[in-house]
This record gives structure tokens, sequence and C-alpha cells, in this order.
């Protein structure tokens, strides 16, 4: 069984800084094998914020991996949005944008799905769907992850990422079977499962890690436990009134028979 850990839209900066400890240890207890950090690691891009979000991935033992979400450029130097956008980020994060990890048989391609050029809506770049389709393993489990979702539900006001239907329906077809993705604060699953379009992709819409925005009710994460075509979901959940995560809610998914249905 291979844990995967979701963790994205952390905030540092706008952040609740009560939930912090409490989310080390949670995670430390989970032991996850791969930790991924699907961006809006800051809130702003500034220095400072990168610093303190840089001491916060420090404190996780298990591996890790991270991709920009769209926070994490700057925003009030426009020049450097514009020339290098991704200086800051890649200083404190790595120099890769697009990592590739594997866990076991589980592999796991991240896309940057930033736009410096937009405030808000992301992109999928030239090349990186067939980079990714490249790195698919026939012989494993293939995760995609990236911070702009690839479908959204009709009650969704954002605009879409740029080429996501695109690119989610080249990927279903290369054998991508999961889709992890952030940004809009809101966790879903079942639902874009039961729309019917993309039955071979299982998508995890996850919430805010730590992100301080009332409107947002909750702070969450995801815990996968992936053995084969079977992927138990835990969904981490704390409350705004609350200091710690509850129990987990669980979930569990098969595709043994060719697509994912909630088991």
């Amino acid at each position: 069984m291979t844990r995967i850990l979701h963790l994205t839209d952390l905030h540092f900066g706008f952040h609740r800084q009560a939930l912090v400890q409490p989310l080390l240890a949670r995670i430390a207890a989970l032991r996850p094998d791969l930790v991924v950090v699907g961006g809006d690691i800051t809130h702003r891009g500034l220095e400072a914020q990168m610093c303190e979000a840089r001491a916060f991935l420090d404190r996780i033992e298990a591996p890790l991996i991270c991709m920009p979400g769209n926070h994490d450029v700057p925003l009030w130097n426009p020049l450097a949005r514009m020339f290098w956008p991704f200086a800051g980020y890649r200083r404190h994060f790595g120099p890769v944008l697009t990592p590739v990890a594997r866990a076991d048989d589980v592999r796991v391609m991240a896309i940057n799905s930033a736009d410096p050029y937009a405030w808000q809506r992301g992109k999928i770049r030239d090349g990186e769907i067939g980079r990714v389709i490249g790195n698919v393993d026939p012989m494993g489990t293939n995760i995609l992850a990236l911070h702009h979702p690839l479908q959204q539900l009709p009650e969704v006001t954002k605009a879409p990422a740029r080429r996501a239907e695109e690119a989610l329906f080249r990927l279903e077809a290369s054998g991508v079977q999961v889709v992890l993705s952030g940004h809009l604060h809101r966790w879903a699953v079942d639902a874009l499962l039961q729309t019917g379009r993309h039955p071979r992709v299982l998508q995890i819409q996850s919430g805010s890690a730590l992100c301080a925005r009332i409107s947002d009710g909750q702070n969450e994460f995801a815990l996968m436990r992936i053995e084969g075509p079977e992927l138990c979901l835990e969904r981490h959940v704390a409350p705004m009134a609350e200091t710690d995560f509850r129990a987990p809610e669980i979930s569990r998914y098969s595709r043994a028979s060719g697509v994912w249905r909630r088991v």
C-alpha cells in the first residue's frame, strides 16, 4: 500500500498559525510515502512568506514535491512578474517547476499551471500534456498534480485553466488515473465522478490546508492509500472554529472494472 498525501493552498502570509503544529503532527502520524504540495504555498509570493513556508515544509520528514500556484508569483512587482515570475519560487522550493516523483508503483507528475500574466486563471503550456503522456507508466498508477482543476462543476464561477479540457481528454486516454488539484478552496470528488464525463480519471480537488479565509469554512487535506486498482481516500478536516483536525472522512474507490467507482 502506497500513501500519497495531498496538501494544497497553504497561503503562508494569510494562514491559520494555530493550525500549523496540528497539521505537522497529523502529517507525521500518517507517515506518507510522498507529500504533494499543490501550489499557492504563499499568499502573495513575498520573500518573508516563502521563508516561512520553506521552514514549514522542512519540518515534514517525508519526501515531497511542489508546484507553483497563481499566488506564488510576485503580485506588487510588475517587472518581476513579467520577466522572472518564478525566481523566488525556484530559490525557495526548488528549481524544477514540473517535478516527477515515484513511490513504489505510483508515479506522480506535476504540471505548472500558474500563469504570471493572469490574475487567477491558469493555463496548460505547450508541450506539457505530451511530456506527462511520455512519462506514463503502463504498469503502475499514474497521478497528475497541478494547482488549477482540469474540470469544474457548473456552480464554479472562476474561469477554467486554458486547455484544461483538452488536457483532461488526452491524459485520460494516455493512462493517467488520478488528478490532484486545488485553487478553488472547495472539496470535489464524487460530484465530478458523477458527471460521467471522465470515468477513468478520479479527480480529487482538495480545499485549502491552512488559508485563513473565513468564507472557506474549514481547512483540509487528503491522504490516498493506493493498492493496485483500489484507492482509499481520507479527507482530514479542521473547521474554522476548531484548532485541530477531526478524524478523517473515508471513502473507497476502485478502477478494477476499467472505470472508477465508489465502493
